[in-house]
């Protein structure tokens, strides 16, 4: 259960960012013509309560976002919403709300580097691979790939973690793409530097060429055709504990619920996958790793 403490703490900080956010958009923004007339009618829900009742459904482990905001937040949460919309206009403000969601994801809930990272991607399934053709929500989105599972419909999530299991930097690509293919972008681990700790799907020798250049020595295990090559026992030691990053995959899907098959819209599919993201962010405990011990036996 959530406590209202924890509630109001959330709201807080999510609409302090909200406040800054309009502000800042308020200055930079370019004059409107003051002959065409529009419409300024202020939405009963601002940014930050959608945001926020995005952030606790997630928390409280609800499947169905509808069955949530109707039985739960109309019903039980009056004092800390008093004038909710309908589940429709709720799902219209959530389009609304992407961007305030991702700048305060990006700015507000991601970790640090310390030079030791660990790096997964994980399926996000769109729909049965096998109803491809029938799925019109994500229609030239989405692509058919093949993972340790075997074959899906949908995208891949990309997440590089700290040692505290901290989500430094996280791409969202479609599902034919290779592993390899977002660290060749210097903007996704333009955050990272010192070792990143990955299994065998990122072995490349250009890549590591590639990453060695800008400073991030890639750690991966050998393929059986490969030789074998001497590693610091501290190095080894790491690369054993990589099954941290897969932890928390396992609790982004499980417990923050970012994948499911039911979105109507794509603007839906990306509220529920950053909200997913941003709950993790307030997760009291992670899966971390030890690494004063590890520095000791090392």
């Amino acid at each position: 259960m959530i406590s209202n403490d924890k509630i109001t703490e959330i709201f807080c900080t999510v609409d302090d960012f909200c406040k800054e956010i309009k502000q800042i958009l308020d200055e930079n923004s370019l004059e409107s013509d003051s002959s065409v007339k529009k419409r300024k009618r202020k939405c009963k829900l601002s940014d930050s309560e959608v945001i926020s009742i995005m952030v606790f459904f997630h928390l409280k482990g609800y499947r169905c976002l509808k069955h949530f905001y109707i039985h739960y937040v109309q019903k039980h949460m009056q004092s800390e919403f008093p004038e909710t919309v309908s589940y429709n206009r709720f799902v219209e403000l959530q389009s609304k709300s992407i961007l305030p969601m991702v700048v305060f994801l990006q700015t507000c809930c991601l970790g640090k580097c310390s030079g030791i990272s660990f790096l997964d991607s994980t399926v996000i399934k769109a729909c049965h691979y096998k109803r491809e053709k029938q799925n019109k929500v994500f229609k030239g989105i989405a692509a058919k790939g093949r993972g340790t599972m075997g074959w899906f419909f949908g995208f891949k999530l990309h997440i590089i973690i700290n040692e505290r299991g901290e989500i430094i930097d996280f791409l969202i690509t479609q599902g034919n793409v290779d592993d390899r293919q977002p660290l060749k972008d210097k903007t996704f681990h333009d955050k990272v530097f010192g070792k990143i700790f990955a299994d065998r799907g990122y072995i490349g020798k250009d890549l590591f060429e590639k990453l060695f250049v800008d400073g991030i020595h890639l750690v991966t295990k050998i393929k059986k055709n490969m030789k074998n090559a001497l590693m610091h026992i501290y190095d080894k030691i790491l690369l054993r504990k990589r099954a941290v990053v897969e932890s928390v995959n396992d609790i982004l899907k499980n417990q923050c619920q970012i994948e499911h098959t039911r979105h109507r819209s794509f603007d839906n599919f990306i509220t529920n996958l950053i909200s997913g993201l941003i709950v993790y962010a307030f997760y009291p405990t992670k899966p971390n790793i030890n690494i004063d011990r590890i520095q000791r036996i090392g």
